[in-house]
């Protein structure tokens, strides 16, 4: 009875899980958001949420570990959203995306490459202030244009904070 019992206040104490079909955002909060990347690259980055679950994203700066400069934008999902208290909204987000390089790591001759990515990261919405702020993890498969280069695999990874409009 008392492991019962305890299995029964374990399950009211989580959070509840939510679809990501629910407004979860916050009511005076725009849709359109701008803010700082950390990571690869290290930039500005921006979102714009199409609906509650869908949103497109993306990042310019400095590829520090690739050496250059890169531009990058994905379309995220938001399939599990975890509702918390008053202050914000836990929700996972994955998507498909493309990407930009120009490599210059101090080579002779810089080339490019474009890639597709895969994204997958974590977000926290905060639902009083109009920011967000999120971790991401995206696999690049990648086609250099340079002599000896050709096709290959990257990682970017980041984090970063939004203000929204």
């Amino acid at each position: 009875m008392r492991c019962s019992s305890v299995l029964f206040l374990a399950i009211l104490a989580t959070p509840q899980l939510a679809s990501a079909d629910d407004d979860e955002r916050g009511t005076d909060k725009g849709t359109f958001g701008v803010g700082l990347y950390i990571g690869e690259p290290t930039g500005i980055c921006a979102k714009l949420y199409l609906k509650d679950d869908q949103a497109i994203q993306a990042a310019v700066g400095g590829a520090f570990i690739g050496g250059g400069f890169q531009v990058h934008a994905d379309y995220v999902f938001h399939p599990y959203i975890l509702r918390t208290r008053d202050s914000f909204v836990l929700a996972t987000y994955v998507g498909p995306g493309v990407r930009f390089i120009q490599y210059s790591n101090g080579r002779d001759a810089s080339f490019v490459a474009f890639g597709l990515r895969a994204t997958g990261g974590l977000l926290f919405d905060f639902k009083k202030i109009p920011l967000d702020a999120f971790l991401e993890v995206s696999g690049v498969l990648e086609y250099a244009f340079a002599d000896g280069e050709g096709a290959g695999l990257a990682l970017n990874a980041g984090a970063g904070v939004r203000y929204y409009f």
